[in-house]
C-alpha cells in the first residue's frame, strides 16, 4: 500500500506528531528550525517558536503544552503567546527530544546532548507541579508512550537499538527497574517515535528503514507499514475515528545526492489503516490540566 503525502513542507527534523481532536488538526515540529507546523480543515499553518521545542500535549482547544529548551511552556494557538509552566531542575546543556502526555495526568519529556554524547540522555516526568527524573544513562531517548490498562510506559534508546518497558504505579510513577521490550540490534533498526493503539499495540517509527512497525503487548511483530521516506520519525493516530496514521520524517544528515534519492524526506505522511481487511484503532491523547488535578481525558 502506497503512502500519501499529508503535508509537503520539508522538515530537517520532523517530530512530535500530535492530533488535536477538538480542532481536527495535526501538529508537529521541525525541531532545529523552531517551527510548529499544523494542518487541518482550515488548511496549513506555521508558527515560529521563541525557543527550540520538540514535543507537545493538549491543554485545551486553543492551548498546547510544549516540551522545550529550559522546561515546559504553554502556547496559545490563537495569539501565539507563551508562558513558563515549569523549568527543569538543572540545565546541563541538554536539549529536549521525544515526549508525550501520560494517561495518569503527567508529561514525560526526554533530553539529550546536542552532540549525542553517549549516556548523557535522560527522561523527566512532570506531574502536579513537580519534576522527577525517571530514566538516565541514555543517548538518544525516544519512543515515549503508554499503555494504561497494563500500567506500562515505553521508551527507547535509539543508538542501542532497544525499546524498554517500565511498570508504573497508580499515579504513573515508575516502580521497579525498566526491562527490555524489544532488542532490534540484530536487524540494525533504529527505534524513534512511538505510540500505542486502543489494543495496547506499540507502533514505532524505524529511522532509516522507512517503516512503522506494530508490535503486540508481548513484543511480537504483527504489522509493518512502509512510507516514502527513509528517515521516518514519529507516528500519531488521528482522524474522526482514529483510524488514520500520520508519520513525520526528516532530511537531517542527508547529503545532496542522498536527498535526490529520497525526494520525500522531511515530509509528513498519512495512511488510512482500516483497508484491505486490516484494521487498527488508535485513541485520543490525554488532555492535561495545569491546576494540579491531572488529566481530563
Amino acid at each position: 500500500m502506497e503512502s500519501a503525502v499529508f503535508d509537503q513542507r520539508s522538515c530537517e527534523l520532523g517530530e512530535g506528531a500530535l492530533w488535536h481532536p477538538a480542532r481536527a488538526e495535526l501538529f508537529w515540529f521541525d525541531i532545529p528550525a523552531r517551527r510548529l507546523l499544523s494542518r487541518g480543515a482550515a488548511g496549513a499553518r506555521e508558527r515560529t517558536l521563541p525557543v527550540r521545542a520538540s514535543a507537545a500535549a493538549i491543554l485545551g482547544t486553543n492551548r498546547l503544552l510544549l516540551g522545550a529548551t529550559g522546561g515546559l511552556l504553554w502556547l496559545d494557538l490563537e495569539s501565539g503567546s507563551t508562558g513558563v509552566v515549569a523549568g527543569f531542575p538543572d540545565d546541563g546543556g541538554l536539549v529536549t527530544n521525544d515526549g508525550r502526555a501520560d494517561p495518569w495526568g503527567g508529561f514525560w519529556i526526554s533530553r539529550m546532548a546536542p552532540d549525542e554524547t553517549r549516556g548523557a540522555g535522560e527522561i523527566w516526568r512532570w506531574r502536579q507541579g513537580r519534576f522527577r527524573r525517571v530514566a538516565a544513562g541514555l543517548t538518544i531517548p525516544n519512543a515515549i508512550c503508554f499503555d494504561r490498562p497494563r500500567g506500562r510506559a515505553y521508551f527507547a534508546d535509539t543508538t542501542r537499538h532497544t525499546v524498554m518497558v517500565q511498570e508504573v504505579d497508580a499515579e504513573g510513577w515508575p516502580k521497579g527497574e525498566a526491562s527490555v521490550f524489544l532488542d532490534l540490534s540484530a536487524s540494525g533498526a533504529w527505534p524513534d517515535g512511538a505510540v500505542t493503539d486502543a489494543s495496547g499495540n506499540l507502533w514505532i517509527a524505524l529511522w532509516g528503514a522507512g517503516t512503522v512497525a506494530c508490535h503486540d503487548p508481548d513484543g511480537q511483530l504483527i504489522r509493518t507499514e512502509h512510507f516514502s521516506a527513509r528517515q521516518v520519525s514519529c507516528p500519531a493516530f488521528g482522524g474522526a475515528h482514529f483510524d488514520t496514521l500520520f508519520v513525520t520524517s526528516a532530511f537531517e544528515g542527508l547529503m545532496n545526492e542522498e536527498r535526490a534519492r529520497d525526494p520525500f524526506a522531511g515530509m509528513t505522511f498519512v495512511r488510512r489503516l482500516n483497508e484491505a481487511n486490516r484494521t487498527a484503532q488508535g485513541r485520543a491523547e490525554p488532555v492535561l490540566r495545569l491546576d494540579g488535578s491531572g488529566h481530563s481525558g
